[in-house]
């Protein structure tokens, strides 16, 4: 939302004035002069106050023709996992099998209510719920694996069967002894150059990677369940680490191809539009016509546009390289400047390969 109230504009410009660390991610301000948009903590030359705008979200920055300040990066540093929280993360991951407590977060200096609101905003759970989640996935992984339920049951840290019974069926969708050959679906959060990402795998590979803030999501996420016969609950596996070290060698430049297993249900239709995408070089772009020429359905415009508007794997599958017969940026699932940025971005690269 852009800011219009005199007095809230007043706050946030003294606040980037003063670089307020409590502002940062609260607002994004643009700079008209350099259509560049910052945090408020940003070491740059500050601007007169009748050269910006401020607005509640980066995407907005976005959406509104600004680019991501190269200073401070704003679409990184505004969502990026502070550092109490990334201690009580990492927490988990070395306890995998014991809850922690509130006592235990207060000893390493973290606040509990702050992490619970940071849980909930990005999300959408209370951090017991990150854990419990967590723990589940690794029973779940062990009871795979062979190992009898009332050992994995008290070993996760369950005081009884029934409530460890109780937890896994309603995160895993069957019980300890009938979901063996069950799909799960694990979902992580990360952060990129434009902005904080989910991407979810099953054992068989990347089934989505989006943008936190991508129209219709969770209607994905309930499809997604809905297709692969499968609940999605917290966790990492080979795939998500691979897919997060590729991608950052894609923004960095060095990567112009994914060597990443995907996982895409759908109908046949889809997948032949979203292989074809997959062979769109990068730094190129084509149009919805001639995707539709290449897979032998020149009459199929409108279905293949749809069908790039289906494609849950962002960058990997490249919709963003998709444009209208024109030349004109077309609709991007992730924001057309995200879009724009990509194409940019990509294009810049493959010059100085």
């Amino acid at each position: 939302m852009l800011i219009t109230e005199t007095k809230q504009i007043q706050e946030y410009y003294q606040a980037l004035i003063e670089r307020k660390e409590n502002f940062v991610g609260i607002f994004f301000v643009g700079v008209k002069t350099t259509s560049i948009f910052c945090i408020a903590t940003c070491r740059a030359r500050k601007p007169k106050l009748q050269n910006v705008e401020f607005y509640t979200t980066f995407k907005e920055a976005l959406d509104n023709g600004y680019r991501p300040c190269k200073i401070c990066k704003p679409t990184e540093n505004a969502n990026e996992t502070p550092e109490e929280i990334e201690t009580a993360i990492q927490l988990v991951k070395e306890n995998p099998k014991e809850k922690i407590t509130d006592f235990q977060l207060r000893e390493r200096e973290i606040s509990p209510e702050k992490l619970r609101r940071w849980f909930k905003k990005n999300y959408g759970m209370t951090f017991q719920a990150y854990q419990r989640m967590y723990r589940i996935n690794n029973a779940f992984i062990e009871l795979k694996k062979g190992k009898n339920t009332t050992h994995t049951a008290f070993d996760t840290g369950y005081e009884s069967l029934s409530g460890f019974g109780y937890t896994y069926k309603k995160l895993i969708g069957k019980s300890p002894q009938k979901s063996i050959n069950n799909t799960i679906i694990l979902i992580h959060r990360f952060t990129t150059p434009l902005g904080p990402m989910f991407v979810c795998a099953t054992d068989n590979g990347i089934c989505l990677l989006e943008f936190v803030d991508r129209e219709m999501l969770e209607t994905e996420f309930k499809d997604l369940q809905r297709l692969l016969k499968a609940n999605i609950i917290i966790g990492e596996n080979e795939h998500i680490q691979h897919v997060k070290t590729e991608l950052t060698e894609y923004f960095e430049g060095t990567r112009t191809q994914f060597n990443i297993k995907l996982e895409t249900p759908g109908t046949d239709f889809q997948n032949q539009v979203w292989k074809a995408l997959q062979t769109i070089d990068y730094g190129m772009t084509t149009s919805y016509q001639n995707q539709a020429q290449k897979i032998n359905n020149p009459k199929a415009v409108r279905a293949v546009a749809k069908a790039n508007g289906c494609n849950r794997i962002a960058i990997i599958i490249p919709c963003h390289r998709v444009i209208g017969k024109n030349g004109n940026l077309t609709g991007y699932s992730g924001g057309i400047e995200r879009k724009r940025w990509l194409l940019e971005h990509e294009q810049k690269h493959v010059s100085q390969l």
